[in-house]
């Protein structure tokens, strides 16, 4: 059973800053001792120093915009199911699933592209590297969202091998494992109650869940509904929020690899609030993974926690919990 709610997280979120790890020395080995801790305690991390300029994701979250505003029979010409490129409607996905919980779908609607790096295999490419699909309605929105997901995509490199060298290993064993790796960026439009209705018992913009990768990025919009991170000391709590730093949390394939050293980072979005019935929000999310065939090796102990777990191959891992959350 959850903790009781709090109301909010600061504690447990540790706040880091990239340019004191990139500085060296003392700066940088405190900042893998916050990473440590913070990551044991929550999963999650608030990430400053991280180079992407604010204008870009404004950029982004402002094309994005006018494509929600566009009639449903428009967006429909770009609907796919979960995984794939394009426009995810409302009702099309419920994060409960991947935790076992039955939950009405989640409130929101989402612009999805991923990873195009085509293997020539057909059968990997289908799944992990379909071409992205862009809407002619809103043109400026390929560029700006390519050249995001392309600073995160290095961003995230550089948090895994942060990750590795929290724990002291003598290299950076991701650096061969992401040269053409799979990921996804979702931009989620979460619609005030004035459109979506009052909530279902149990619906949420987003259920509680974990993510299923390395990494995932979040640059988001602050709200009544927003973010809430569980953690087994506060239970659910509001996450902290700074316009100057990113929200990052690991995913089940990263908390695999760390031998359950470092827990997914699991949260929820709450559904609209009835204080704020025109709260309208846009989030921008990058899940970050590794190559499709790369094979992940639990750390043991005395570094990881959990003995006994088999290596596990990324794209399998994966799949699974993908269609654990597809409704239909």
């Amino acid at each position: 059973m959850d903790a009781p709610d709090t109301p909010n997280a600061p504690d447990a979120i540790a706040s880091i800053d990239l340019a004191r790890w990139r500085a060296g020395g003392d700066a940088a080995a405190e900042v893998e001792r916050e990473v440590d801790a913070g990551l044991r305690r929550a999963g999650f991390l608030l990430v400053y120093g991280h180079g992407i300029p604010a204008e870009l994701p404004a950029a982004v979250r402002a094309a994005a915009r006018r494509f929600f505003a566009l009639p449903d029979e428009v967006k429909e010409a770009y609907a796919v199911t979960v995984g794939g490129r394009g426009w995810i409607g409302p009702g099309k996905e419920a994060n409960g699933y991947a935790e076992g919980t039955e939950t009405p779908p989640d409130l929101k609607e989402t612009y999805a592209v991923g990873a195009d790096t085509a293997t020539g295999d057909r059968a990997v490419d289908d799944v992990w590297f379909l071409p992205n699909v862009w809407p002619a309605e809103v043109t400026e929105l390929r560029e700006l969202l390519t050249a995001y997901t392309t600073a995160v995509r290095a961003l995230s490199d550089e948090l895994l091998a942060l990750c590795a060298a929290a724990l002291h290993l003598p290299d950076n064993p991701f650096a061969s494992v992401t040269t053409r790796p799979t990921w996804t960026c979702n931009i989620n439009h979460y619609p005030p109650m004035t459109t979506v209705g009052t909530p279902e018992p149990g619906q949420f913009r987003i259920g509680p869940h974990t993510d299923f990768g390395t990494v995932t990025v979040l640059d988001r919009e602050p709200g009544a509904g927003g973010l809430q991170v569980y953690t087994e000391e506060q239970g659910w709590a509001d996450a902290p929020w700074d316009p100057a730093a990113l929200t990052v949390n690991i995913g089940d394939l990263l908390a695999y690899w760390s031998g359950q050293r470092w827990p997914s980072g699991r949260h929820r979005v709450l559904p609209p609030q009835p204080e704020a019935p025109e709260e309208d929000l846009v989030s921008l999310i990058y899940f970050y993974e590794l190559d499709h065939d790369a094979v992940v090796t639990p750390l043991a102990a005395p570094i990881g926690r959990v003995t006994g777990q088999p290596p596990v191959i990324s794209a399998d891992f994966l799949r699974t919990r993908l269609d654990a959350i597809t409704v239909g």
